[in-house]
């Protein structure tokens, strides 16, 4: 028997439906009806678009058969994260308070998507103002892990990551300001990428306030697939020009070609702080296959991963405290307040000064890097240099908010930087997915997810499953 519409990738979708090998009405039914097998052992999808997705589906089939251009995701099946906004939708990221906070126009993600045909089936799950590495909240309620519900799907974006892998949809929207696409990613066996800070456009008409700088300089949003090629499809999709994002950049999804061999850099215990030996391993076979694929692969630490991190903390913890704890006193509800409560004991206040000189220090930690990736085209190292953790981590004690804060290191140090990576399966070690993440310089995506694709060649792991 072939496989059903559910388990095909975006891209067979798209090929299909515009070779009319199939419909999207065929291929979002399917997707709506595992949906409906799934869903409720793992609460990733949280608002079903059941009616609005199959009226699409067919003005989708009825454009294939006028001859009318095509997207590159016509007819295709995707989710959205709650925390952006969706015509018509709340834009509800996990608060109680803004579960009525209906958006009147789409985001530039989501009207990129919809532009390149794509059919949105439903929003999917997130941490209370996507502030945890876990995805649980007082308004939805808590995401499980498709592979094992005791550890967490990660977060933000794990709605978005559980979906993709238990096969509710193949291609999903999220955002990433400490890891919160390429987190998920790696605790659900997906792919997902974090773009260069103006690859993709970015606005929510709901938020009253911008937000602080250092959010604006470290935060983006990008796609999640069960495939490498489908995040590439996905990102092509979703990165078109929208004039409400001023840090918009049209810059061409290819480079300049580079000279051969490409020079990687292999961090298997970034800044020398631990690293479980399942991870090294992973690290390593990522290594090893791109070795053989005629990439120079060296083991050799980036510049200063932990004071990055540090500076990531400095200025995303204190943002956080000086401008947003309020809000979040006040609704993110008790685990959100339990988690920032243990983060901020950890992180020092900061004056104005220090803060300034914080932000100033980015600058040089990005030249530094800069300057290292004249050498190496490419970064390999851990998302996380610990297993998915057990849920309850981040809500537990000082002492395990730090170790948690030093397993990410290089996880946020990525977004300080403003560097593109991706997230990618490496196998798997006691029932749950290994992965590594493949950053690149600024505006190289496509050096990241060439990468990418040849260690999923060797050692991805087989997609969607069913929730164990």
């Amino acid at each position: 028997m072939g496989r059903a519409l559910w388990q095909w990738d975006a891209g067979e979708l798209a090929t299909g439906i515009r070779t009319r090998k199939i419909s999207s009405r065929e291929a979002v039914q399917a997707v709506l009806q595992r949906l409906d097998a799934v869903n409720p052992a793992l609460n990733a999808v949280t608002v079903l678009l059941a009616d609005q997705a199959l009226a699409a589906a067919d003005r989708a089939d009825a454009a294939v058969k006028r001859g009318e251009v095509l997207g590159p995701l016509h007819g295709v099946p995707v989710t959205v994260k709650e925390n952006i906004d969706q015509a018509e939708q709340a834009t509800a990221n996990g608060v109680i308070a803004f579960k009525d906070l209906i958006a009147k126009v789409d985001s530039p993600p989501v009207a990129n998507w919809k532009r390149a045909g794509a059919v949105i089936v439903g929003r999917t799950n997130t941490p209370a103002f996507s502030l945890r590495w876990h995805t649980d909240n007082e308004l939805r309620g808590r995401t499980y892990n498709p592979w094992a519900r005791g550890r967490t799907p990660g977060g933000s974006s794990g709605g978005a990551a559980a979906a993709v892998a238990s096969g509710v949809a193949p291609l999903a929207h999220g955002n990433d300001l400490g890891g919160s696409i390429r987190y998920p990613a790696y605790c659900c066996g997906v792919a997902g990428i974090r773009p260069t800070l103006g690859r993709v456009p970015a606005y929510n008409a709901t938020t009253a306030e911008e937000r602080p700088i250092g959010h604006q300089l470290m935060s983006v949003q990008g796609p999640l697939a069960r495939r490498v090629a489908d995040v590439r499809l996905g990102l092509d999709a979703m990165a078109a020009r929208d004039a409400r994002d001023p840090w918009w950049a049209g810059v061409p999804h290819a480079g300049p070609a580079l000279a051969r061999p490409l020079r990687v850099a292999l961090t298997v215990d970034p800044a020398r702080q631990g690293v479980h030996r399942a991870v090294a391993a992973a690290v390593r076979a990522a290594g090893l296959a791109l070795a053989e694929a005629g990439y120079f692969v060296d083991e050799v630490d980036p510049p200063a991963v932990d004071a990055v991190a540090t500076n990531w903390a400095a200025l995303v913890f204190n943002e956080l405290r000086h401008m947003t704890l309020p809000y979040i006193e006040k609704h993110g509800g008790e685990d959100l307040n339990r988690c920032t409560e243990l983060i901020l004991t950890g992180v020092p206040d900061v004056d104005v000064d220090i803060y300034m000189r914080a932000l100033a220090e980015r600058t040089r930690h990005i030249r530094e890097w800069m300057v290292f990736m004249e050498r190496y085209a490419l970064v390999v190292g851990p998302v996380s240099s610990e297993l998915p953790f057990e849920v309850g981590f981040d809500v537990k004690d000082a002492e395990t908010t730090a170790r948690v804060l030093r397993a990410q290191r290089l996880l946020v140090a990525v977004n300080l930087l403003g560097l593109p990576a991706v997230a990618v399966p490496c196998g798997q070690s006691d029932g749950v997915p290994l992965g590594v993440q493949v950053i690149g310089g600024r505006y190289r995506e496509d050096l990241c997810l060439d990468a990418a694709e040849v260690i999923e060649a060797r050692h991805g792991l087989s997609t969607p499953i069913d929730p164990r």
